[in-house]
């Protein structure tokens, strides 16, 4: 890591549908802000992937089940619905709040059905079918129209069960090793690293956050300086089961 980070919003993009051209959108974004350098780390919120790959749902379509119906109490049961097609095992529930683990393995609220910046009423927004592969496409992408070689990160919100409020995490990584393992070097006074594994994914995640926002209307960011070595995937994020204190 280097001792100075910049993040940089990428203003002005407009509201994405199914099909769009999004390393052309993202490639205009950036050269508005001086475009993009080797070495920079694109994070870009689900919620820009998942509605240009069309995984957006009309309510209106969807018949809740009865077990819909149960978990969702006084809220709306369609949505419960679609929460339930998206869990592959629920972790907690205290209706309507649901925490699942997704088909992706991802332990979330809600699966990660979302109904905020959908883009319209009536609305929910689902999580990409493979995030990582989705920022490798657009990795790619970006690499053949503009010459640069960025990593990429796909980005969602998720709460944490030790702490209060919510922090944006990588789904979704290529271009960058997303952990930096430690164990084995030593600190300042000789101790020997034993556990220690930071998450840098993650924090470049919650770094972009901070000029994206939830509702200013900007769903992607530059942060320049990580200068993070290797390769990996959203999914080496996980926690193995194996490991996992709280189920």
């Amino acid at each position: 890591m280097s001792d100075e980070l910049r993040v940089i919003p990428l203003r002005g993009i407009p509201e994405l549908e199914e099909g769009a051209d999004l390393a052309a959108i993202l490639a205009d974004a950036a050269a508005r802000s001086g475009g993009f350098e080797d070495g920079d780390v694109l994070v870009l919120a689900q919620k820009a992937v998942s509605k240009v790959e069309g995984r957006v749902v009309q309510l209106a379509d969807v018949e809740p089940t009865e077990r819909a119906r149960e978990l969702a109490a006084d809220g709306d049961p369609r949505r419960m619905e679609m929460i339930l097609r998206e869990t592959r095992t629920i972790v907690r529930a205290r209706p309507p709040l649901v925490i699942a683990e997704t088909e992706h393995g991802f332990v979330c609220a809600s699966a990660g059905v979302d109904s905020s910046n959908a883009g319209r009423a009536e609305t929910v927004v689902l999580l990409p079918r493979d995030p990582d592969a989705s920022a490798r496409r657009l990795r790619a992408a970006i690499r053949e129209r503009t010459g640069t070689d960025v990593a990429v990160i796909v980005s969602d919100s998720f709460g944490r069960a030790w702490r209060q409020g919510t922090t944006d995490v990588a789904l979704g990584v290529t271009g960058l090793a997303p952990i930096l393992d430690l164990n084995g070097q030593r600190d300042a006074t000789g101790y020997e690293l034993h556990a220690t594994q930071i998450a840098v994914a993650d924090e470049i995640a919650g770094a972009a956050e901070l000029v994206m926002g939830k509702t200013a209307g900007i769903p992607a960011a530059i942060v320049r300086g990580a200068r993070v070595a290797g390769d990996g995937s959203g999914a080496d994020l996980l926690m193995p089961l194996e490991r996992d204190l709280f189920r």
